[in-house]
């Protein structure tokens, strides 16, 4: 029994690796009206890779073979900038726009998670 246990333990080690994922959230805090950047840390990005942000289970924006897109939500409508190292630029922030940003990346066949909890506080 202890045999599978670490078995699993070490298949689960090796999971998160090849996949790199992270449950780290990083909380930013904002006043309304502002910009805020989340930056995920990563370099440029390859021709190759693709990146997707969303708001909750909505997807916003995202960047495959380097063409940016950015999905028709109204609540965002011009009001997002994405680059390319993956950061995302929310101009004239609102209250609505408090909440969980993921940026889900595949680089080199690894997919890499950054969380940020925004809270938009009013002026």
């Amino acid at each position: 029994m202890p045999h599978t246990l670490l078995s699993f333990f070490v298949c689960l080690w090796h999971l998160v690796g090849v996949f790199g994922y992270t449950d780290a959230v990083k909380s930013v805090s904002v006043m309304e009206g502002d910009s805020v950047t989340l930056n995920p840390d990563l370099t440029d990005i390859q021709r190759d890779e693709e990146i997707q942000w969303r708001f909750g289970n909505i997807r916003i924006a995202r960047v495959i073979m380097n063409i940016t897109r950015y999905d028709n939500d109204e609540r965002f409508r011009d009001r997002l900038k994405l680059d390319q190292t993956g950061s995302l630029t929310i101009s004239d922030i609102r209250n609505t726009d408090s909440g969980l940003y993921q940026l889900s990346t595949i680089i080199r066949n690894k997919e890499f998670i950054k969380r940020f909890n925004v809270t938009v506080d009013g002026e």
